[in-house]
C-alpha cells in the first residue's frame, strides 16, 4: 500500500506536506504520474527537453562565451544532493568507453565546499572564457553555494566584465526571481520541484544538465531509462522476486533483529568510486531518524551506518574489522565486464578476472570463515592458529551487473533509492523529510 501511495502521488512526505515522486522524473514521456491531481510528466519532459536543447548548443559550439571562444569546461556548483548524486554518475560514466567518446575534449568539475581551497581546485587549470558554472540551489538562497557561486561569478567578471555573467552563468532553481537578481538570465534557469528531494534529484536537472553538458543528452536518456526500468520492476513485481524489497527487509533484519548497526558498500569496480559517498547520504539523510512518521519517539533504532571505498582496495584497509573483529553486512557490487579491460601477455588471468575472483572470494570467506583443523592441515603453527581462524556466518549480500554503461548505472542508483524507502516504510518514518 505505501508503495502504491507513493506512485500515485499521494503526499507520503506528511511533515512537509509534499509527494514523492522521484519516479516521474524518468517516468515516459506519454505516463501519467499525477501530485495535486496534475500530470506531472509534460513538466518534466519541458525541462528535459530543455535541457537536452541547451546542452547541444553548448557542445556544438553555437551557443560562445563573451569572447567568443566555446564553453568546454562545466564547473556545477551545489551541494549535499545538488552534488554527491552527480558526482557519483560522472565518475561512473568517465571510463565507460560509449560516454568517454562523447566527452572528449570536455571537462566537468563539482564545486561543493564552502573552503576556499575547494574553489581553488575546482578552477585550477582553467580559462574563464571557456568555463560555464552551473549554480545548483533549490531556493537559490543555501549559504555555502551561494557563497561558491558568488566568488566564481567574481572569478568570471573579474577576467571578463560583469556583463560576461549571462554568457558563462546558468542555474537549477526554483527560484527565479533570485537568480535574476544574481546576474543570471532567468531563461537559463532550469527548474525542478518540491516533491523531489534533493537527495533524490540526481534524475532533475541536478544531474542531468551538468551530465548532459559533459556526455550529451543520449547517454544521460539511458541513465534514466536505467532507473525507470528498476521503477518498474519495483511497482509491479510480487515481493518474493523485488530486488529493492528484499535488498530492504535484509537491511531491517540485520538492523533491527539481528542488531547490526552498519552496512559496507563495497563495489568491485573504481568506476563506482563516489557511489559509497552517494548512498551514505541517500540512506543515513532519509532513514535517521527517531520518531515515526506521526511523531512518537521509536522503540528501536533505525537507520544504518553507511560507509565502503571499492574493492580490491577497502580489502587491504578495513577487512580485517569486517572478518575477525565486528560483524557488518556487506553489499558487494561487481560487474562481469570491465569498461576498460586489458589482457596482458603471459598473465595467468586477466586484471578484471583478478578483480572479480576476489569479489566471489570475499562474500565466501564472510560466509564460510575457516577453522582450526583447516589451518592445521595449512601447516599453521599452533600458537598461530587462534590468530588466523575466523568464524565465518556473516551476512553479505552481492548484486552482479552485466556491464557498467550508463543504463545499469541508472539501475543500480534506483535499486537502492527504493531499497530505503522499503526500510523506512517497515520501520515507519518518514524517509523523505530532513531537518538536521
Amino acid at each position: 500500500q505505501k508503495i502504491d501511495r507513493m506512485y500515485n502521488g499521494e503526499k507520503i512526505n506528511c511533515t512537509e506536506n509534499r509527494s514523492v515522486l522521484h519516479i516521474a522524473l524518468r517516468a515516459a514521456r506519454d505516463k501519467v504520474i499525477e501530485s495535486d491531481g496534475k500530470n506531472v510528466v509534460p513538466d518534466v519532459w519541458h525541462v528535459l527537453d530543455k535541457i537536452k536543447e541547451f546542452s547541444e548548443r553548448i557542445r556544438s559550439g553555437s551557443w560562445v562565451g563573451a569572447t567568443g571562444k566555446a564553453l568546454t569546461d562545466v564547473v556545477a556548483v551545489g551541494i549535499g544532493g545538488s552534488f554527491l548524486g552527480p558526482l557519483f554518475v560522472h565518475t561512473a560514466l568517465q571510463t565507460d568507453p560509449e560516454a568517454a567518446e562523447c566527452a572528449k575534449g570536455r571537462q566537468l568539475r563539482f564545486l561543493a565546499n564552502v573552503d576556499p581551497i575547494d574553489v581553488a581546485r575546482s578552477i585550477a587549470g582553467l580559462n574563464p572564457e571557456t568555463t560555464l558554472v552551473v549554480v545548483v540551489s533549490k531556493t537559490f538562497t543555501t549559504a555555502e553555494t551561494m557563497l561558491n557561486a558568488r566568488t566564481l561569478r567574481e572569478w568570471i567578471s573579474g577576467a571578463l566584465g560583469p556583463q560576461a555573467v549571462a554568457k558563462h552563468m546558468v542555474a537549477v532553481s526554483t527560484n527565479l526571481t533570485l537568480v535574476e537578481k544574481f546576474g543570471i538570465d532567468p531563461a537559463n534557469a532550469f527548474a525542478f520541484w518540491d516533491w523531489v528531494g534533493g537527495r533524490y534529484s540526481v534524475c532533475s536537472a541536478v544531474g542531468v544538465l551538468p551530465l548532459s553538458l559533459q556526455y550529451g543528452f543520449s547517454v544521460v536518456h539511458k541513465f534514466l531509462k536505467g532507473a525507470a526500468s528498476i521503477d518498474d520492476h519495483f511497482h509491479s513485481t510480487p515481493f518474493e522476486k523485488n530486488i529493492p524489497v528484499l535488498l530492504g527487509l535484509l537491511s531491517v533484519w540485520n538492523v533491527s533483529f539481528l542488531g547490526y548497526p552498519a552496512r559496507a558498500i563495497l563495489p568491485y569496480s573504481q568506476a563506482l568510486e563516489k557511489f559509497a559517498p552517494h548512498i551514505q547520504q541517500v540512506s543515513m539523510e532519509s532513514n535517521g531518524k527517531g520518531v515515526s512518521i506521526d511523531g512518537i519517539p521509536l522503540p528501536f533504532e533505525t537507520g544504518e551506518i553507511d560507509f565502503g571505498e571499492p574493492g580490491t582496495n577497502g580489502q587491504h584497509s578495513f577487512y580485517q574489522l569486517i572478518h575477525q573483529g565486528r560483524v557488518i553486512p556487506c553489499d558487494f557490487i561487481g560487474v562481469m565486464r570491465s569498461q576498460q579491460p586489458i589482457y596482458l601477455k603471459g598473465e595467468v588471468v586477466s586484471n578484471h578476472d583478478e578483480l572479480m575472483s576476489n569479489f566471489f572470494a570475499q562474500p565466501d570467506a564472510l560466509a564460510y570463515g575457516k577453522v582450526a583443523d583447516q589451518l592445521l592441515n595449512e601447516k599453521v603453527p599452533d600458537h598461530l592458529i587462534p590468530h588466523k581462524t575466523f568464524p565465518g556466518n556473516r551476512p553479505s549480500l552481492s548484486l552482479l551487473l552485466p556491464s557498467l554503461n550508463a543504463y545499469n548505472v541508472g539501475q543500480l542508483l534506483a535499486i537502492y533509492e527504493h531499497r530505503i524507502a522499503v526500510e523506512g516504510f517497515v520501520w515507519g518514518i518518514n524517509s523523505f523529510d530532513h531537518w538536521g
